[in-house]
């Protein structure tokens, strides 16, 4: 190759580099995007587990979604309402302003070892895995089989064993990793929403007698909480009620009528979804026509009148569930 010609070449070569780089280093400028300095400081106000509780994969990642406003600054569970605090701050807005759903784990057995029994004596390895891929142990086919293999994965020390041989777990500890859910080989372990009221706790799918004969505990079956929900909340499901959350009043009623005590309260704090007033009760007005629409509905008959007459509500029995205020033609019955 010519000499002359090799050296433009390369001279050429060189200028078309110096020509892209110069593209490159303008473009990086003119299209870049500023790092939001809040991110940082975000992700150094958390605990740092990268447990995945909060929804995200990592800290880094919620940090950037409390950035984006995807978050809601109380989201690291972990943390709690130091670190929340923190976010807060940072975000500059009120912690208490920005509350959102929290789910913890929850044991939906009940079935321990005085309401049910052994079928079998296991000495096997110690674990509900190894236990699982027996033959049933246990009179429930479907109950725990208490070997706490929750317990032991559990990294926040939210779960211990009980002496009745179930799972108890510390809500107030929980920050809702799944890890439990993931480890539990009969699946009797669930999130539950903090907006959940009620839930059963029992997942046999068995009939009612097969239910009686292994467990004094569990679910019969006998739709009595579906057919009680004064809002049509609960359905029956293979022998269980499924509560529509969403539906659900918090009334109560489905606990209050089930035969087993399967039906529970939540055991922590739920959001108060009712339209109800903090003060006041409900009352009948005078423009009553006494069309019993309400005497019918509610679901603690609490309402007493004879049809075509004035109507009075029993305010010790009433439970402020606001059927009656729904169903009332007259629109006569509110908060006094």
């Amino acid at each position: 190759m010519n000499l002359t010609i090799f050296k433009s070449a390369v001279s050429s070569m060189g200028i078309l580099g110096a020509v892209f780089a110069g593209g490159l280093a303008y473009a990086s400028v003119k299209f870049s995007v500023d790092e939001d300095p809040r991110k940082g400081k975000i992700e150094e106000a958390l605990p740092g587990a990268n447990c995945g509780a909060c929804g995200y994969p990592g800290c880094f990642s919620f940090a950037e979604g409390v950035v984006k406003e995807e978050v809601a600054v109380d989201g690291c569970p972990v943390g709690g309402e130091e670190v929340a605090d923190k976010v807060a701050q940072i975000m500059g807005v009120d912690a208490k302003s920005s509350k959102q759903e929290v789910k913890v784990a929850q044991v939906l057995c009940q079935g321990g070892n005085q309401e049910t029994t052994m079928k079998a004596n296991y000495e096997g390895v110690a674990t509900c895995q190894a236990a699982n891929m027996e033959v049933n142990i246990k009179s429930c086919s479907y109950g725990c089989l208490g070997f706490g293999d929750c317990e032991a994965v559990c990294q926040f020390d939210a779960i211990y064993m009980t002496d009745n041989g179930l799972p108890k777990i510390d809500e107030k500890k929980c920050t809702g990793c799944e890890e439990c859910v993931i480890e539990c080989p009969r699946n009797i372990i669930s999130l539950m929403s903090n907006q959940e009221a009620v839930t059963t706790k029992c997942v046999s799918t068995l009939g009612a007698t097969e239910v009686k004969q292994s467990c004094d505990i569990g679910c019969i079956g006998c739709s009595l909480c579906a057919k009680k929900c004064p809002v049509d909340a609960i359905e029956m499901e293979d022998n269980l009620p499924v509560v529509d959350a969403e539906e659900c009043i918090g009334c109560n009623q489905c606990v209050k009528v089930c035969p087993t005590d399967a039906m529970v309260e939540t055991p922590f704090e739920v959001e108060d979804t009712s339209t109800s007033e903090d003060s006041g009760q409900i009352v009948i007005g005078d423009e009553c026509v006494g069309c019993t629409l309400c005497t019918n509905k509610c679901p603690v008959d609490a309402i007493s009148g004879e049809q075509g007459g004035q109507h009075e509500i029993d305010q010790v029995e009433c439970i402020q569930c606001e059927q009656c205020i729904a169903v009332c033609p007259k629109e006569t019955i509110g908060y006094e």
